[in-house]
């Protein structure tokens, strides 16, 4: 047996350790955000963190990730709150997310979990993207493009500008309150 540290809680895993991460999460920890697209690391769809980057779990054999942290979507609300020393809010929203709710970004849904993830990681290095720093990363950073095959990509770009005014937002009010705070 294996473990895992899956969006900050250590999880067992029973498969081969040459089982690509995809599958574990999906099939043995129920895990469902990465989407199987390709199986090749071509669409993004499968994206997760590793440590802060994007990685495509459709080709890491899981054994390879023990002592990394991995970052699904379903962990982003709370990699946010712990970045900002936030109090816990499970009903709290990574700014991604609630930028792809307000936006209504999604359509079919099948790249926009990968896209989010890779928004995410963008915005951690980047917390104000030009259009041309987005086009960069969703297209020519990491293994290979982030496909959308409904062409919502004017939607992305939106929701990636929603997320970086929701942080700057947040930023300010965090740091006003911490003002306050030591007076």
């Amino acid at each position: 047996m294996t473990t895992l540290m899956i969006n900050g809680e250590k999880r067992k895993v029973n498969a081969s350790p040459d089982t690509p991460l995809l599958y574990v999460l999906r099939g043995e920890l129920n895990v469902m955000t990465p989407k199987f697209g390709c199986g090749l690391a071509q669409c993004g769809a499968c994206s997760v963190l590793m440590d802060g980057e994007e990685i495509r779990s459709c080709i890491y054999p899981f054994a390879s990730l023990v002592g990394k942290e991995i970052t699904t979507v379903e962990g982003l609300p709370a990699r946010w709150q712990k970045q900002k020393n936030l109090p816990d809010d499970s009903e709290r929203l990574h700014p991604v997310q609630q930028a792809w709710v307000d936006e209504q970004v999604p359509q079919c849904g099948i790249c926009q979990f990968g896209m989010m993830i890779k928004a995410t990681e963008l915005l951690e290095s980047n917390p104000r993207p030009s259009d041309d720093d987005i086009n960069t990363a969703m297209t020519s950073s990491g293994p290979s493009p982030h496909l959308c095959r409904c062409a919502s990509y004017a939607a992305i770009k939106d929701g990636i500008h929603r997320a970086a005014d929701i942080i700057a937002t947040e930023s300010k009010t965090s740091n006003l309150k911490q003002a306050v705070s030591h007076e």
